[in-house]
């Protein structure tokens, strides 16, 4: 079945290409969805006068990615999470915590399926994960897996010895007292 792209395809096609497709696919996914048309002569003739439309918003889809991936690739990440011995994380940190925290930290639109991660950060660290905006636009965004009483400055807490506590719960009981 040959049908005329009306968008860009990673798979088949950039826009206005003539592709020669499964006929089930073009009539129950493409046609419908409204990313392509049956490749007669009428419809490429009324193609030629919707492209330069199509083009125009596709361009601008095109550049509210590229400000998105811009504003993806200038966050840093600070993922606090919980340790347990030889440093090993409590779970693991996943495309789903990563995109909730873009959205609701940072306010960007971020769905969990474009973040490009092979395997969930199961350790403490530094990692560049890879977030498809668009189709060939993409985002390196910088995230710190660290340990949760981390302080500000990134450096950990010295734990506190039994000695150190006992005497802090007794200067709280002095003071509950008076």
């Amino acid at each position: 079945m040959e049908i005329i792209l009306r968008t860009n395809m990673d798979n088949l096609g950039a826009l206005g290409q003539v592709v020669n497709v499964k006929p089930g696919y073009g009539r129950n996914y493409l046609i419908p969805q409204g990313l392509a048309m049956l490749a007669t002569p009428a419809n490429k003739k009324r193609f030629e006068l919707e492209r330069k439309k199509l083009q125009e918003k596709l361009d601008a889809v095109r550049f509210a990615a590229q400000e998105l991936a811009d504003k993806i690739s200038a966050v840093a990440l600070r993922i606090p999470v919980r340790v347990g011995e030889g440093e090993r994380l409590y779970g693991s940190v996943t495309s789903g915590n990563i995109a909730d925290l873009l959205n609701t930290d940072h306010g960007l639109d971020v769905d969990k399926k474009t973040i490009l991660l092979n395997d969930p950060l199961r350790a403490l660290g530094d990692y560049t994960v890879e977030v498809r905006v668009f189709q060939d636009i993409r985002a390196l965004l910088q995230v710190a897996v660290v340990r949760h009483d981390a302080d500000q400055a990134g450096q950990a807490e010295v734990p506190k010895t039994d000695a150190v506590e006992t005497t802090e719960l007794a200067v709280e009981a002095t003071q509950a007292e008076e």
